[in-house]
């Protein structure tokens, strides 16, 4: 059973860095593809950043590009976002997934799993 649980939110200011992680407590994710979301505030989940599970494939939002970067442990059952040059925009809550399929990474219906969820707020 995939278990998904996020850490490492937090209040930071803009241009600060931030990383997540998010590891799968049942150890069945090794295999599945894992992904980013994110939720702020009024708006619609929406796709950050996806690798598949061998670490070969991976996609990003275009507002992300050139400042986070996933990465998966050596394990391969966690699952990091390293974020840098946060912007007030990146305030939302951040919630990790994972697919057993091979379906894009950005199509969020596609995940079987997902955590509850970790806050980010970026001040000004």
């Amino acid at each position: 059973q995939v278990q998904l649980v996020e850490s490492g939110g937090g209040l930071v200011q803009a241009g600060d860095s931030l990383r997540l992680s998010c590891e799968d407590s049942g150890r069945s994710a090794s295999t599945y593809a894992m992904g980013w979301f994110r939720q702020a505030p009024g708006k619609e989940r929406e796709f950050v950043a996806g690798v598949n599970w061998s670490g070969t494939r991976i996609s990003y939002a275009d507002s992300v590009k050139g400042r986070f970067t996933i990465s998966r442990g050596n394990a391969k059952n966690t699952v990091y976002l390293q974020m840098n040059s946060l912007k007030p925009e990146d305030t939302a809550v951040y919630y990790c997934a994972a697919m057993r399929g091979t379906a894009p990474l950005d199509h969020a219906s596609e995940y079987d799993y997902w955590g509850q969820g970790t806050q980010i707020t970026v001040s000004t």
